[in-house]
């Protein structure tokens, strides 16, 4: 898409946004005030007290604009203004009683008409709708701050979820065909049908309610625990998620009393690969292969669960005791 067309799509975006919550309606949400008037009323009632000068920092507004609209306030009885101790030239604004009124009953109209749009929508689509905007504030607001990411375990649909990604991921990354996802049907299937949770876990990734990550153990019988599906949505790169992940599974392994943890991947696969060698799997065997379209090199790696922890223990050891 063209520079021009994002742009355009944008603004369509915007109108339609607009149009959506009603902002250009002069009687904002049924109420005698305006979009500005609400927003300067909240930003008043969401502090103890705050400054004109601060309002015109934060809001973006002309100092004499909101002069007139903080005289109307006034007049009106909700809000009321007192010297700032810290600067004699500037007054503190608070909402009175009655202002108070009017800012929560905002906050419930407004609360109201979201609620009743999502109603419309269908199970699963207002979360949806929410990660859309949570991803444009994260894109375009130099000020948002990454959400934290939790790391549970699994519950009912998310299999289907871990399917459903990598199946699209891995086909529109590396052009992989429906084998592919054949295959995660299959692990996956097999995981639910015959899970044991006292040697088996699952470990999904999620960021403000919606998956971004997962993972699994299973047992492989003689001792092998198997490292199977992990993935990590291209919205969470870069948090270290793989290496949680990764880490759950060796902490998990070790405690059920495997000897060895063992997986399979593709060397294309750079950032995964870096995070087994860094957690000290090693490379065991590769094959070339063309199971999923594309020709692909295969490598099984296996961490040596028991060596893996007296050499923790030695290092443990030598640091107490150097000498």
């Amino acid at each position: 898409m063209s520079n021009l067309s994002l742009i355009e799509t944008a603004r369509d975006f915007n109108r339609f946004y607009t149009n959506f919550l009603g902002l250009l309606n002069k009687a904002y949400l049924d109420t005698p005030f305006t979009l500005t008037d609400a927003r300067i009323l909240f930003e008043i009632g969401s502090h103890d007290g705050v400054s004109a000068a601060a309002l015109v920092r934060d809001l973006q507004l002309d100092p004499a604009y909101l002069s007139r609209i903080l005289k109307r306030f006034r007049a009106e009885g909700l809000i009321e203004t007192s010297p700032d101790p810290a600067d004699l030239r500037s007054q503190v604004i608070i909402v009175t009683d009655r202002g108070r009124e009017q800012f929560e009953e905002l906050g419930r109209r407004a609360n109201a008409q979201i609620a009743a749009r999502f109603d419309r929508l269908a199970t699963g689509e207002p979360e949806a709708a929410v990660s859309a905007m949570h991803t444009i504030r994260a894109l375009l607001d130099p000020a948002a701050k990454p959400a934290p990411a939790i790391i549970r375990a699994h519950r009912a649909g998310d299999i289907g979820w871990i399917v459903q990604s990598q199946g699209r991921f891995y086909a529109e990354e590396y052009g992989w065909d429906l084998r592919f996802e054949a295959l995660v049907a299959e692990v996956a299937g097999k995981f639910l049908a015959n899970f044991d949770p006292a040697k088996e876990y699952c470990w999904i990734a999620e960021r403000r309610g919606v998956n971004v990550g997962s993972v699994l153990v299973t047992n492989g019988g003689d001792g092998i625990a198997k490292l199977r599906l992990l993935y990590v949505d291209k919205s969470a790169r870069g948090l270290g998620l793989g290496k949680l992940l990764v880490d759950a599974c060796i902490r998990f392994s070790r405690e059920k009393g495997y000897r060895e943890l063992s997986l399979w991947t593709n060397d294309m696969l750079e950032t995964a690969r870096a995070i087994y060698v860094k957690a000290g799997f090693r490379l065991v065997s590769e094959e070339r292969h063309c199971m999923f379209g594309p020709q692909a090199n295969g490598q099984t790696w296996v961490l040596d669960l028991e060596f893996a922890a007296s050499q923790k223990f030695h290092l443990i050891w030598k640091r107490s005791f150097p000498n």
